[in-house]
Formats: C-alpha cells, structure tokens, sequence
C-alpha cells in the first residue's frame, strides 16, 4: 500500500514546489500534442486504409464524445480526489490512446484507430480539468496551462506531418514523438505536490452565488469564441479557398502559435480578444471572396491573436472566481463551453447550402462586434452604478452594520450638513476608482463592482461579504 501524497495547500506552495510545477506544466504540452498529431495523417490513412469520409468524421466525432463527459467527470473528482492523482492518470491515458493509434497503423484496422481516438479525447479531456487547475495551483500563473496546451497545438501536427512525409511506417513512427514526451512529462510531474487542500464538509455553490453568477454572465458566454477563432482560420478559411496541403500546414501551426506568443503577454481582457476576433473574420471573408492566400494567411494570424487573447481571459478570470476547492470543476466546465466552438466550421458549412462563405463570415464579424459591444454597455453601467448610491439613506453597504456615516462621496448629497461633519470624521476617499475606505477598527468595507463585474476582465478577485476579510472561498460565507 502507498502512502497518500504529501499535500500542499494552493496559497501555501513553496518555491521548490512552484520550480516543480513549471517542470509538470508539460504534461498539457503532451495534451496539446495529442489532439493535433492525428488531424496530419488524415492524407496518409485515407492513402494507405482507404477510409472513406464517413469514417474519418467518425474518428473526429469520437473524440468529442470522450472528450466533453471526461472534462465533466474530471473536474469534480480532481476537486473530491485531488489534483495530483487525477491528472497523472489522465496522462497515462494520453499516452494509452497514442499507442492503440499506432497499432491502427500496424494492423491497418479501424477498431484499433476508433478506440485510440476516444481515450485520446478521454486522456486530453481529464488533463484539462485536472491538470489546468494543478499547473495553476503549483506555478501561480492560470495562464501557464493554457500557454503549454497551445504549444502543443502547434507543434504536434505539423511534427506529425513532417515525420510522416520523410519517416519510414508514418503511420507509426509519426506517434513516437509523443510517447517520448508523454513518459517524459510524467516523469517530471511525479516531482511535484498534491495542491488541492481538504474540501469544506458543506460547501455548495450557492455559499458564492456572486461569484457564480458573473462566471455564468461573462466566462461562459465568451468561452466558445476561443476555438471559433482558430477553427475558422485553419479549417473554413482553407477549404473556402480550395487550397492545398501547404496553406493548410502552415495555418495550423500559424494559428496556435500566434495564440501562444498572445495569451503570454497581450493584457487579459474580453473586449480586445472579441474585436480581434470580428478583425480577423472580416478579414477572412475578404480574402474567402478574393481567393487571395497571403490574406487567408494574414486573417489566420489575427484568428490566432484571437485565440490568445480569449484563451487567457478565461482561464484567468476563473481561476479569479472560482473558489480554490472547487477550481477543478470551473476550469472544466470553462474548457467544456470552449469546445463547443470546435464545431464553428460544420455549422458553416452546414449553412453553406444557403448562403455564400463569405457573407457567414461577415455575419460572424457582426456577432462579435454585437457581443463586444453589450460587454462595453455593460461596463459603462457598472461605471454609474459606482457613482450613484448604493444603499438607502446615503449609506453603504459597508456602513450600514456599523451605524456609521458613510465616507465616500457617491453616499451622501452634496452640501448637506450631515455630509459635512461626516467627512470631517472619516479618512477622505482613495483615489482608486471603485475602492471603498477602510472601516473602524481595521476591517475593510466592501469594495465596491469593477469594470470586470460585467466584463469580465482579468484581476478581480470574487465578491466579498461586507465588513468581512474572511476568503471569498471559504464555506458559510454569508450572501
């Protein structure tokens, strides 16, 4: 029997423990690889197996279905089990799937290839939930998952192309790679601690009701243009301009890369990642009717941008939100509403019997303009709310346990003697928009909503009780 890991909470992980957890952020590298190895020997199974298109969009169907219950099922198990245990298995999944591919290409059989597909779904699936929150919790950067998961977007497939073009058994030998770099991720996530503390005995989500709400109005909502983005760029925008291997190549390792060198440092924010999403289909529609390549690859890089920018927005605002026991789940069901854009490219076509590609890509454009545009009205709401009163009689919601007169401005009408001697009590208001001042005795009024509240921008953290430091993820927190 072995003994249980050694377990370190989130907020108190060494720095040994954070040099550890940039060695296992590798084991996304390898989910990132997995998914996109595959989709460049389409050419040579269709070669050498004579699969037909029925079957290879099978291949791409069964994925999914392993995919989307795994990112479900993984996330609350990593929240109950741990993170540690949850991800390595996941790993060895990964792996698993990989070599029953490999044995497809020996045995030049479909059953071996189908069953490969759904574990690798199952395997990335588990890995995003479980090792998204791990590689969070251990290294402090929520978008150091998402920075590894796109490297291996964009250097599995083409690696995988590569190797099967000039390797002997492509349909073997193409799969190596992978199997190297899945053992050796594994080898050096064992380094690293389990981070997931113990689970409250009674914790249920409406304990943060605040803090699900704003993940529902402006996490989810955004999700799905993470991979709208770059499904577009590499596979309607190829297909729409009847191009060749090369394009289609080059558009899949210019998309996730350009998202990679983004989401490191381009500022976390919905509204630039939705405008460049509208940029990048607008151009796409033009160089779609134009048939001009230079372009298509032009609009692939912004569609990569997008991607970027998007994918690092999500993944930052809900390692914000969530509360630290529960982060599993939320990352999963973040990735869950993310995937759904994958399938952006067979509702295009799809809706290609009616109308002409560009004009769904000029729609597309519209769509993204219209919800970058409700996250402005909502932000600009939020802005008169903060200087308007937030609770009867011209006090705040800070004050009103207290029986004290407010200190911010926004409570009181102007020129009142109440005002008056109220000011000349209290410290005078700071000068950060939206902070509230420090009540007596040293406990900190509640803040009050930020542009993030309804837009969901970066560096927030979830809401807090009035009058109360306690954190925002511990259970019986007030409502």
């Amino acid at each position: 029997m072995t003994s249980p890991p050694v377990t370190a909470p989130a907020d108190a992980v060494p720095a040994a423990a954070g040099t550890r957890g940039a060695r296992a952020a590798w084991i996304m590298l390898a989910s990132g690889w997995s998914a996109n190895q595959f989709s460049a020997l389409l050419g040579a199974y269709r070669g050498h197996l004579g699969l037909t298109q029925s079957t290879v969009t099978g291949l791409f169907a069964v994925y999914v279905v392993g995919l989307i219950p795994a990112l479900l099922v993984a996330g609350p198990l990593a929240d109950r089990r741990g993170r540690r245990p949850v991800a390595l298995t996941a790993l060895a999944l990964n792996v698993l799937s990989t070599l029953l591919l490999m044995a497809g290409g020996v045995w030049e059989g479909v059953w071996p290839l189908l069953s490969g597909r759904f574990l690798t779904g199952v395997g990335a699936g588990a890995l995003l939930a479980a090792g998204s929150a791990w590689i969070k919790e251990l290294s402090g950067s929520p978008r150091r998952p998402g920075l590894f998961v796109s490297a291996g977007f964009a250097t599995g497939g083409i690696a995988a192309a590569l190797i099967a073009k000039w390797a002997p058994w492509p349909m073997v030998t193409a799969y190596v790679p992978h199997v190297v770099l899945g053992v050796a991720a594994g080898w050096l996530a064992l380094a690293a601690p389990e981070t997931a503390g113990p689970a409250p005995a009674h914790g249920s989500e409406t304990s943060h009701a605040p803090a699900v709400r704003r993940f529902r109005r402006t996490v989810l909502p955004l999700a799905p243009w993470v991979f709208t983005a770059p499904t577009i760029g590499f596979v309607t925008l190829p297909g729409a301009l009847h191009t060749g291997l090369v394009l289609t190549g080059v558009a899949t390792a210019v998309v996730p890369g350009t998202g990679l060198l983004t989401a490191r440092r381009a500022p976390s924010t919905p509204t630039s990642g939705l405008l460049a999403v509208a940029a990048g289909t607008a151009i796409a529609a033009v160089a779609a009717a134009t048939e001009n390549e230079p372009l298509a690859l032009l609009a692939a890089i912004v569609l990569g941008a997008a991607y970027g920018l998007t994918l690092a927005h999500g993944l930052t605002r809900t390692a914000a939100l969530a509360p630290p026991h529960r982060l599993a789940r939320w990352t999963a069901r973040f990735w869950t509403a993310a995937y759904l854009g994958m399938f952006t490219p067979y509702l295009l076509t799809l809706l290609g019997h009616v109308t002409t590609t560009p004009m769904l890509l000029t729609a597309v454009t519209l769509l993204a303009l219209a919800h970058a545009g409700i996250g402005v009205h909502r932000a600009r709401r939020a802005a008169r709310r903060r200087t308007s009163p937030r609770a009867p009689h011209g006090r705040t919601a800070g004050d009103r346990g207290r029986g004290r007169a407010p200190a911010a401005a926004g409570g009181l009408r102007r020129g009142s003697r109440t005002g008056e001697a109220a000011s000349a009590k209290s410290p005078p208001a700071p000068d950060a928009v939206g902070d509230s001042p420090a009540g007596v005795h040293g406990r900190q009024a509640c803040p009050a909503p930020t542009e993030d509240d309804t837009t969901g921008a970066a560096g927030t953290s979830p809401a807090r009780v009035p009058g109360n430091r306690r954190h925002a993820g511990r259970t019986g927190d007030p409502t």
